[in-house]
């Protein structure tokens, strides 16, 4: 099957013109460590610039498509159909520290459900695509999650709440229940690859709370696309509204949720 579509094209291209960009600014960040202020400054700028190559590339394309970005927040399109969610540097943090675990993330959005996404590290050029019905891809690779079906043989990723976040005391008991019956819980660092990863049979699961829209969407898709369950908390539909996301393979989905709750 030939799954690069036009819109793989289009948003491919934006991706890894955007992830040049970041590329090249990553290879300037230890230069900067010694700065107190300047690796912060300069990682926004990044981040800046590489959203403004996104927007510039993906309006060439689609001009009348409008956007909900990280940084410029939403710009309304004249066609209300269609917007492009996008998060330019997700793993910011990692970036910051000159760890090459970050991403460009780009969602299509048509009639509130998401159509398209893109999730690329432009570290080691890995590019991960799902199109809705069409399957997801690794490079030019099918993905599927895992078969896993031994909850103490899995591997799951999560994210930990910082800087003052609420949730610390329910994510300890979230994470004790987790690593209680499980193989692993690893903490990345990007969202959006942790979704890729659940997508490509990496991860069994994931799971985190207080998400924006930008960060999870392309995920998301690439996980269902991929043959896997998403779904909050609560194990309903409300991801983008309410930024907690459950991730894993069809096949521990119930005892992935249950377990969750428990912690409550």
């Amino acid at each position: 099957m030939n799954f690069r579509s036009p819109l793989y094209t289009v948003m491919a291209q934006a991706a890894h013109k955007a992830g040049r960009a970041l590329t090249r600014d990553f290879g300037e960040v230890e230069n900067l460590q010694v700065s107190r202020k300047g690796p912060a400054d300069f990682v926004s700028n990044a981040d800046r610039k590489a959203e403004r190559i996104v927007v510039e590339e993906l309006q060439k394309a689609r001009p009348n498509y409008g956007f909900l970005l990280e940084e410029q927040g939403e710009i309304v399109g004249s066609d209300i159909s269609n917007r492009w969610l996008v998060d330019p540097l997700d793993g910011t943090l990692n970036f910051l520290h000159g760890i090459p675990q970050f991403a460009v993330s780009i969602a299509l959005e048509r009639d509130r459900r998401i159509e398209a996404g893109v999730v690329y590290n432009p570290i080691t050029d890995d590019l991960y695509f799902a199109e809705r019905g069409k399957g997801a891809y690794h490079n030019d690779r099918r993905m599927r999650v895992s078969g896993r079906t031994d909850f103490s043989e899995c591997l799951f990723a999560t994210g930990i709440p910082f800087l003052g976040r609420p949730g610390h005391e329910q994510f300890i008991r979230e994470l004790e229940l987790v690593m209680a019956k499980s193989a692993g819980v690893r903490r990345m660092g990007a969202a959006a690859l942790d979704l890729a990863f659940v997508a490509a049979g990496r991860f069994d699961g994931f799971w985190e709370r207080g998400l924006q829209t930008w960060d999870v969407a392309a995920g998301m898709l690439l996980v269902r696309e991929a043959g896997g369950m998403v779904t909050d908390i609560d194990g309903g539909d409300a991801m983008l509204e309410t930024g907690e996301i459950v991730a894993s393979n069809a096949n521990l989905d119930r005892e992935f949720l249950q377990l969750l709750k428990q912690a409550k």
